[in-house]
């Protein structure tokens, strides 16, 4: 195995290859054999990497989907805790002000439409 000691000006790169060579060890480890040992065909390689991009696609769909599960919930918690009785004259941009509060109901006033 060739050692190498490497200087990094940047942690996020150190990170990025700290987290390469332990994937290779976990390789090294399952396989027995290095990448550059592997005597795959092409086309075995390309159908590997075809998997990975896969999964990547998965896992980015996954996140996605986190992210607006996330959203969603801390919009739902803004909405519970807005104080409609003292609530202050705005402008949204889909338009709609919101002009006062009467019974608990919102009075909403569309400056958008023809009257």
């Amino acid at each position: 195995m060739k050692k190498k000691e490497i200087s990094f000006r940047d942690p996020v790169v150190e990170t990025v290859v700290d987290k390469f060579v332990s994937r290779s060890d976990v390789g090294f480890a399952k396989y027995g054999k290095t990448l550059r040992d592997d005597d795959s065909d092409l086309f075995t390689w390309v159908n590997h990497l075809q998997e990975e991009l896969m999964d990547a696609v998965l896992y980015m769909q996954r996140l996605k989907e986190e992210i607006t599960n996330m959203k969603e919930e801390m919009l739902l918690k803004d909405i519970e805790n807005m104080d409609i009785y003292g609530m202050e004259v705005v402008e949204p941009d889909n338009g709609f002000w919101v002009s006062s509060t009467t019974n608990s109901h919102l009075s909403l006033r569309n400056d958008n439409s023809k009257d």
